[in-house]
């Protein structure tokens, strides 16, 4: 699977009812926690005081990143995408055997 770095900003439409906000974001760690298990999230930020998230997440290639994996959050409707494919560096430190 190929990594990504993905920058997360959501915002909640206008008139939303605060049920509504709690049970998507309920639902969206829930599904954050599949897609970790299934080792689609390999890790979570936020920035100190901001409210965005920056993650590492894989897929095969941005096609199924966008579809099967990031689609599926339940607050993806209000969320704005900034997604830049990755590959190893040569001088990574934690590049193990095999890697790319």
């Amino acid at each position: 699977m190929r990594e990504f770095l993905v920058e997360i900003t959501t915002t909640v439409p206008e008139g939303t009812s605060q049920d509504e906000v709690d049970r998507r974001r309920a639902a969206e760690a829930v599904r954050a926690r599949e897609l970790a298990a299934t080792g689609r999230l390999a890790r979570l930020w936020r920035p100190l005081g901001e409210l965005r998230s920056i993650g590492i997440w894989r897929a095969a290639d941005e096609d199924e990143l966008h579809d099967k994996v990031l689609g599926t959050l339940p607050l993806r409707p209000w969320m704005t995408l900034t997604v830049t494919p990755l590959e190893s560096h040569p001088n990574d430190p934690g590049r193990g055997e095999g890697a790319r």
